[in-house]
């Protein structure tokens, strides 16, 4: 990642600098209870992450191992595909012209250069067209072919500079295909780093399945750690790793164990702790070891709605690309939302639109039957059944 100047000087003074010192007072102020009017709005945090975030370095992958990464740059066929008039089923090669008209009533001698081909086989010199195994009876060509048929020509696959990737662009298996076909083995990837700090209030650890899942989605890869909910054992695990960015599970409140946003202060910077943001309002952003870092909640909802809305544009960012675009649908019940936050409500799919199953404190059974959300504007009170919302993938 690329370090900005001013953040190396900065980090330079944490080891004489009081952990308490790294908090903005306003973020001080509401660590010991929560006031939903100063929560930092969801664009803001967003503005902050995009700022800290930068695109990861490249790394070439074997073809075999890039599937479900984010390529790099563009990449275009070198050559076109085929590169010559080839084959396209087995048969005879042959000069269409010379058997036209040809029938069983009425067969035509196929030509002494006539000769059985596989299918991707270069057609000889003089043949233009390939006769199938059942055109052929005895010595005599008992159907016509046109010009061409049963063949491709250079380029008709692939022409030379087509273009088969674009920079950000997921790489799935059809990608793969092209590559290879087009004669290439390795391809230039950004694969983002990230280390998930397991806090001890994060029990059972089911956050960490969930996010590993999905940041390898997103073309990521993840490292966990566990530590005890001890503000130094939080900062130490923050910055060790060499990871891109830091996710923190669990510990991101304000009870009495919760010291995730006061092990990010010890570590570098703490730049807000609230996000209006309905379920995970006490996700924490801020800065260690020149990267970014997000706490997230302990509980499987809130923690799922703050990745989504917080770590999905974090790795896109990260991995250069673009988050997955939403699909309109049809909302089946209203949603009805608190003016002021932006609210994940998390849906199912029928096939006459959505079903909003809830968000905040949503129980596990029913986040379970979720196959979408809607991010709800927090200028809205909601939306009313039968209008149309942008579903996002989760």
């Amino acid at each position: 990642m690329t370090h900005r100047s001013s953040d190396d000087a900065r980090r330079n003074t944490l080891a004489a600098e009081p952990a308490a010192d790294r908090i903005p007072p306003r973020v001080r102020a509401r660590m010991s209870r929560p006031a939903s009017a100063a929560l930092m709005p969801l664009g803001d945090a967003l503005g902050l992450l995009g700022a800290a975030a930068k695109p990861v370095a490249e790394r070439l992958l074997p073809l075999g191992a890039a599937r479900g990464r984010i390529s790099a740059g563009a990449v275009g066929a070198l050559r076109p595909l085929p590169a010559c008039l080839v084959a396209a089923r087995d048969g005879y090669t042959v000069d269409a012209v010379a058997i036209g008209g040809a029938s069983p009533y009425a067969p035509v001698p196929l030509s002494h250069g006539s000769a059985w081909i596989e299918a991707g086989d270069a057609l000889p010199p003089g043949a233009d067209a390939i006769l199938p195994p059942e055109g052929l009876e005895e010595y005599g060509a008992v159907v016509d072919v046109a010009p061409r048929e049963g063949t491709r020509g250079p380029g008709d696959d692939l022409a030379a500079g087509e273009r088969l990737l674009v920079a950000g662009e997921r790489i799935g298996p059809l990608q793969i295909l092209a590559l290879a076909m087009a004669g290439l083995d390795s391809v230039a990837v950004r694969v983002p780093r990230l280390r998930l700090v397991v806090t001890g209030s994060a029990t059972p650890d089911g956050l960490s399945p969930l996010l590993t899942a999905l940041i390898e989605d997103r073309g990521g890869e993840a490292e966990r750690v566990a530590v005890p909910d001890d503000e130094e054992a939080i900062a130490c695990a923050i910055r060790a790793g060499e990871a891109d960015a830091v996710l923190v599970l669990g510990g991101s409140g304000y009870g009495r164990t919760d010291r995730s946003a006061a092990g990010l202060a010890r570590a570098g910077w703490l730049h807000v702790q609230g996000i209006a943001l309905r379920p995970g309002e006490t996700a924490a952003l801020g800065e260690a070891a020149g990267r970014p870092v997000l706490v997230l909640p302990g509980r499987p909802e809130a923690a799922f709605a703050a990745f989504l809305a917080l770590g999905t544009p974090l790795l896109a960012r990260l991995g250069g690309t673009r988050e997955a675009p939403g699909m309109p649908a049809t909302l089946l019940r209203k949603i009805a939302s608190v003016i002021g936050l932006a609210e994940i409500v998390f849906v199912r799919r029928h096939p006459e639109g959505v079903e909003p199953l809830g968000g905040f404190e949503l129980p596990l059974r029913r986040l379970l039957q979720a196959d979408g959300f809607v991010l709800v504007a927090p200028e809205r009170e909601g939306h009313p059944a039968g209008d149309q919302v942008e579903v996002r993938p989760l």
